[in-house]
């Protein structure tokens, strides 16, 4: 079998192990049933529909003849860490590390601090485009889950609100 399109081959090989993860995890929650949904049916049935549209993807990359067989370029390590090190600093900044002394800072730092580590991945860094994307952010996210949701989790660090 020969594979026509690197990229897409890969991209739903990725969406087909993803889904098929969710959908087994989902399986140790009570699934329920059409009628009466239990926790686990919603991750149960987007796991299964992101696996089957990654198995047509591979389908599709296995049959559709390609001009230079799309071939995976290398990786991108720049952008891969520091997307990867924005997500970690935003649960760090949102809820702490105790065990090393580290105070909750808040969602408001929490978005600004991922917001311009993130940021830092681009080919190009202007501080204050940055700075106003984090504003319209934190605005925004303040606004959806503490107002409208009613969530209850730190807006400011701890220092601050006590």
């Amino acid at each position: 079998m020969n594979i026509k399109s690197q990229k897409d081959f890969f991209s739903g090989l990725l969406f087909t192990v993803a889904g098929a993860a969710f959908a087994y995890g989902a399986t140790n929650y009570s699934i329920g049933s059409g009628a009466r949904m239990g926790p686990g049916y919603f991750p149960m049935l987007l796991g299964i529909l992101l696996a089957v549209i990654g198995g047509f993807v591979m389908f599709k990359a296995l049959t559709v003849e390609t001009q230079d067989g799309e071939k995976i370029g290398k990786w991108a390590w720049k952008p891969l860490f520091f997307i990867i090190a924005g997500n970690l600093l935003f649960g760090i900044l949102l809820g702490g590390l105790p065990s090393w002394g580290v105070p909750a800072m808040g969602l408001i730092m929490a978005i600004f601090g991922t917001t311009i580590v993130v940021s830092l991945a681009g080919e190009t860094f202007n501080l204050k485009e940055v700075l106003v994307l984090s504003s319209i952010l934190s605005i925004g996210s303040y606004a959806a889950f503490v107002l409208l949701l009613k969530l209850q989790f730190p807006v400011w660090p701890t220092f601050i609100t006590g």
